[in-house]
Parts: C-alpha cells; sequence; structure tokens
C-alpha cells in the first residue's frame, strides 16, 4: 500500500512538474514571439520603399499646403518642378507625406543650366515655419559651373548647405542636362552625402565644430534648425527647373 501510495505521489508530482514546465514554455513562447515580431518589424524597417511612383505626386503634398500643388508635375517618369514658381527661398516646396529617423535615401536627379535646388530631411511642418530649410538640413543640389555670381564651397551640390563643404576631390558633378545620382545616410547623427557613387560629405552631428557652424553661420537666426532627429523630406522649388526620379528610403 505504501509503495502504492508513493507510486501515485509521484506521478502526481511529475504532472505537476509537467505543468510548471508547459507554463514556463508558453511564457517562454511570448516572449520569443515578441522577439519575432519585433524581428520582423526590423527587417520590414530594413527594405527599400519606393517614395515616387513615376506616375504620380501620391505620397508628397505642398509644404504647410492643403490645396493641389501646381508647380510640380511629371514628366516623363520623373518628379520636375516646373520653375513657375517664385525666385524666393520659400514658397513651393514639396514634403512626404511620411516622416523617417534613422534612413539611407537615394535619388537621381537632374538640373537647369543655372539652377539651384536642394533635398531636405527632417524637415518639421509647422505653420510657424515659412519653409523646410528652418528646420531641415539641406543637400544642395546646383549648377556649380553655370550658376550666375559667387558661390562659396558650402553651396555648391553635395554639400550640408551652409554647414560642411562636399570634398571637391571626390567630386564627379555630370553637366546640366545629364542625370546624377546621390544618396544620404543619417544614422544617428553620423551624417554621409554621396554623389555619383563617392563619398563628399562625411561628419558627426553635436561636435564643437558642427555646434560652432550651426551657431554662428547662417543658422543663427534659425534656432529649430536640425532640431528634431525626424522628420519629413522635403524637394526645394527655388524657381528653377528640376527633376528628381527612383526616389527611395530604407529605414535604419
Amino acid at each position: 500500500m505504501k509503495n502504492t501510495l508513493k507510486v501515485a505521489a509521484a506521478a502526481a508530482l511529475a504532472v505537476s512538474l509537467t505543468a510548471c514546465n508547459s507554463n514556463s514554455s508558453k511564457s517562454e513562447g511570448a516572449s520569443d514571439s515578441t522577439e519575432t515580431t519585433a524581428m520582423a518589424t526590423d527587417t520590414t524597417a530594413g527594405e527599400w520603399v519606393e517614395l515616387f511612383d513615376g506616375k504620380s505626386l501620391a505620397g508628397w503634398h505642398g509644404y504647410n499646403k492643403k490645396e493641389p500643388v501646381k508647380n510640380w508635375e511629371v514628366q516623363d517618369g520623373a518628379l520636375a518642378c516646373t520653375g513657375k514658381g517664385n525666385k524666393e527661398d520659400f514658397g513651393g516646396d514639396l514634403v512626404s507625406d511620411k516622416e523617417f529617423g534613422n534612413f539611407e535615401l537615394e535619388w537621381e536627379w537632374k538640373i537647369a543650366k543655372a539652377g539651384n535646388s536642394g533635398l531636405m530631411y527632417h524637415v518639421v511642418e509647422d505653420a510657424k515655419y515659412k519653409a523646410p530649410y528652418e528646420t531641415g538640413p539641406e543637400y544642395q543640389m546646383l549648377d556649380d559651373i553655370g550658376f550666375p555670381g559667387k558661390i562659396e564651397d558650402w553651396q555648391k551640390t553635395g554639400a550640408n548647405y551652409a554647414m560642411t563643404p562636399a570634398d571637391d576631390s571626390q567630386k564627379e558633378l555630370k553637366p546640366v542636362g545629364e542625370w546624377n545620382t546621390s544618396r544620404i545616410v543619417y544614422n544617428n547623427g553620423h551624417v554621409e552625402h554621396w554623389l555619383n557613387g563617392k563619398k563628399v560629405v562625411d561628419f558627426q552631428e553635436g561636435t564643437e565644430e558642427w555646434k560652432k557652424e550651426k551657431s554662428e553661420g547662417k543658422w543663427k537666426d534659425y534656432p529649430d534648425y536640425k532640431k528634431n532627429n525626424s522628420g519629413k523630406i522635403a524637394l526645394q522649388d527655388h524657381g528653377d527647373g528640376v527633376w528628381f526620379r527612383n526616389i527611395r528610403v530604407k529605414a535604419l
């Protein structure tokens, strides 16, 4: 009888342990599921996303505007600024509907003779700002050769506008009317600008040199310049013809 009771007790203990292990496995399984979801999200975030469909302005709108865009249109599969806007620094810029933090962004572009434009990121859209450049850094795009008047190095193509000039020893800018390929990599304040396959700008936000440029240069009167680490992408209408295509982004 005693042996029988011992066997029964052992069996009950085994069942109890099995149940505990089962519950533990379920708990661990839930944790694994969460990790898997996170990993899946990361994988999705790391995929390239097209920002321009080649057919319409879907995914874009005028900065601080709700009315239809009139100064940008699709021409032969390219997103074109018609140059019908004004020659001021604001008024006709186009911004993405979506916002981005750490990212890798690629696009192709060409510009009209003597033209001036740029692409900005981490742009904040708010009625208190007149233009995207008040908040977002700019990858400068310019006709370096034919632009009228004197230009500083920080105004030339590839530069982090008004902050970091492009490395001329690495820069290969195509002639006006030909397509260039550009890329920006932003990762936790480390920034790279690429032009036609070569890196022309490399800097880290927050360094003493960066702070000095921001506080003493063009942006000294714009306290919200590069205050945010996420925001919209903006294409600049500077009153000149400029064309964009194959715009795509990958979250990092």
